[in-house]
């Protein structure tokens, strides 16, 4: 998220400014559906690379620290209905990550503990200390702004909440539950090709005795026969930086990871230990009706 400061440098981060997804132009086609009275977001391997590049620009790729918070300040947006509702939209969206964020080689030997921390926000972790944060700018610098109220520096950005004269805050977080539905084309050559993650399966580490707050169940489509047709056309930022051919034809989605969860931050967690997760096997009528319909939609697979 780049905000641009002339004066006389670009300072890079993720700016102030909030736009809903419905005025986006390209946001016309929502990709948030209610499942069973939850709401569902679908997102595909292409939003998984938008959410590394997000990590892999925009923080120091040493800091674990860093990649968490920038990756969780994507998916606040995405759960904060003020910003466009697919990983792709938010961190496509003019003026609000760095430039390029989208379009410049990722060339680093870090690449894979970034790929490593994205899979981790996408399986439900979070950073503790960024419960409603949506914004950062470049570690360092002052702003003569009364409602940007600071809980983390880390990977050389300052996180912040913005807050109102009384200290409630401007823009909170919905903490409701909500769905993550992972749906990818076995012919899109940006086919994740790393195994199944199954939470239901051992964890290594401790689990706290609470209820569970990740509930994950992988649905398998294979038998099923549908016939999907679609426009080529998916989420894209102001720019054509996500443009798509429409003459490609939609590949047939399929179903590999559904999962249900409210996030959970311990605010008096120290900031570099990560958050444990409980997990439990989701209720099948809910994976079923998931799954009907990640087939239902059309989106494009077409790599970056």
């Amino acid at each position: 998220m780049a905000g641009l400061l002339v004066a006389p440098f670009v300072v890079t981060g993720c700016t102030t400014t909030g736009t809903t997804a419905k005025t986006e132009k390209t946001a016309a086609v929502s990709h948030v559906k209610s499942v069973n009275g939850v709401k569902t977001y679908t997102y595909t391997a292409r939003d998984k690379e938008c959410l590394e590049r997000a990590m892999f620009f925009e923080s120091n790729r040493s800091s674990s620290d860093g990649l968490m918070a920038v990756g969780t300040v994507v998916m606040n947006r995405l759960a904060s209905g003020r910003y466009p509702d697919t990983i792709c939209g938010v961190v496509g969206q003019k003026n609000q990550f760095a430039p390029g964020v989208l379009t410049r080689k990722m060339e680093s030997s870090k690449l894979p503990d970034v790929q490593a921390a994205a899979d981790a926000v996408l399986k439900g972790q979070r950073h503790p200390k960024l419960k409603n944060a949506m914004f950062f700018h470049t570690a360092g610098l002052k702003f003569p702004y009364n409602n940007m109220h600071y809980v983390l520096v880390a990977g050389g950005n300052s996180f912040y909440e913005k807050r109102n004269r009384d200290g409630s805050l401007q823009n909170p977080v919905p903490q409701e539950p909500y769905n993550l539905a992972l749906a990818y084309s076995p012919q899109s050559p940006s086919l994740p090709q790393d195994p199944s993650y199954d939470v239901t399966l051992p964890q290594a580490g401790p689990v706290p005795a609470a209820a569970p707050t990740v509930q994950v169940a992988l649905a398998d489509a294979s038998k099923m026969e549908t016939s999907v047709r679609g426009s080529g056309l998916g989420p894209q930022a102001r720019g054509n930086r996500l443009a798509h051919n429409n003459d490609v034809a939609t590949a047939q989605p399929q179903i590999q990871q559904v999962a249900s969860y409210q996030p959970q931050f311990d605010t008096s967690a120290p900031a570099s230990q990560p958050q444990s997760l409980g997990y439990a096997a989701a209720d099948q009528k809910q994976v079923d009706a998931i799954g009907a319909l990640l087939l239902s939609q059309d989106r494009p697979e077409t790599p970056l």
